[in-house]
């Protein structure tokens, strides 16, 4: 494994983050614990995961899985950067979502006891609020890293005028701020390169794809929809039938380099600036092992210019990506 630091902090991570939400809804607990053992075993230090994954309203089942892990070995807690998110609905009441104060406070402290552990090390905001200031979200942050119950912040899902905004307030409150952010980004999805990449690289933020194979539709889903009569998650089917031919030849490419789709997709994100981990999230043992060979994978230049070729992202950064 190798590792990057995550954005401009001093903490350490590994260059591919280990997403959890499939924990719980479709990998069964002792499923999920031997997945994070082998994470662990192969130097993945970063768990990511959120207050909502599970999706039984107020009850944190994926939170309370990874707790359960951590509990098993107190040294454990010790050799991950453990991140989780705050945003969205924890019960049915009023303010028991988005990013108030309140509920802010109110979803650490009980991320904390499912999670069994006295400290997040990075505090993801899982969507913008466009109903609370800054100063309340800044303030109840800043509360939260002053008590050590969290260290750092990140966003997830901003656009790059909102990582502008929160960062500017934050330097005016002399704190540091976003550290990372969280975004769709993959071969076939390239829109945070307009502005959200850019505006993270500038202000020293590190980018943690997400969904960085697609559903799986980067993952040989053409190949498995030929030899085993299936392809993509269901809800990728209708893209599926729209890129078909694009994905056929991406892994045909694949297969002349002598490299798995996983891991030429996940090693395509790791070459891109600014990029720290995307974040992997099996269902199975074996989904886990298919991505652990993408730090390995070497692309050359010309190998990322055949990629763009067959996946054309949106012409670099905003404005000059569509403007004179």
């Amino acid at each position: 494994m190798k590792y990057k630091n995550l954005g401009r902090t001093g903490v350490i991570v590994s260059r591919l983050g280990l997403g959890t939400m499939n924990f719980g809804p479709h990998t069964p607990e002792p499923e999920a614990h031997q997945i994070m053992d082998r994470a662990l075993e192969a130097g993945i230090n970063f768990f990511d995961t959120a207050d909502i994954y599970g999706w039984q309203t107020g009850e944190g089942i994926t939170e309370q899985i990874i707790g359960r892990w951590l509990a098993q070995s107190p040294g454990r807690r010790d050799q991950i950067v453990l991140a989780t998110k705050v945003y969205g609905p924890m019960g049915t009441a009023l303010n028991t979502s988005r990013l108030s104060a309140l509920h802010i406070r109110r979803a650490c402290e009980a991320s904390l006891k499912r999670l069994q552990t006295d400290h997040i090390d990075l505090l993801q905001m899982h969507h913008i609020d466009r109903s609370t200031p800054w100063e309340e979200i800044w303030q109840a942050m800043e509360l939260l890293v002053a008590q050590g119950k969290v260290l750092y912040i990140g966003s997830s899902n901003f656009a790059g005028w909102h990582i502008s905004r929160a960062q500017e307030n934050a330097a005016r409150r002399q704190f540091l701020g976003l550290v990372s952010e969280q975004s769709v980004y993959n071969l076939l999805e390239r829109t945070v390169e307009l502005e959200v990449l850019p505006a993270c690289r500038a202000y020293g933020i590190g980018l943690l794809p997400y969904s960085p194979l697609q559903g799986g539709l980067l993952a040989g889903a053409v190949r498995r929809a030929v030899s085993e009569g299936r392809g993509a998650e269901t809800k990728n089917q209708e893209r599926l039938k729209h890129c078909r031919d694009q994905l056929a030849a991406y892994e045909k490419w694949c297969a002349d380099f002598g490299e798995e789709p996983a891991a030429v997709g996940l090693a395509w994100l790791l070459r891109q600036p600014g990029v720290t981990a995307p974040i992997v999230g099996p269902r199975t043992l074996a989904q886990l092992e298919g991505t652990l060979r993408a730090t390995d994978v070497a692309l050359g230049k010309a190998e990322l210019a055949a990629l763009d070729a067959l996946f054309p992202g949106p012409g670099g950064a905003a404005p000059e990506a569509y403007a004179w």
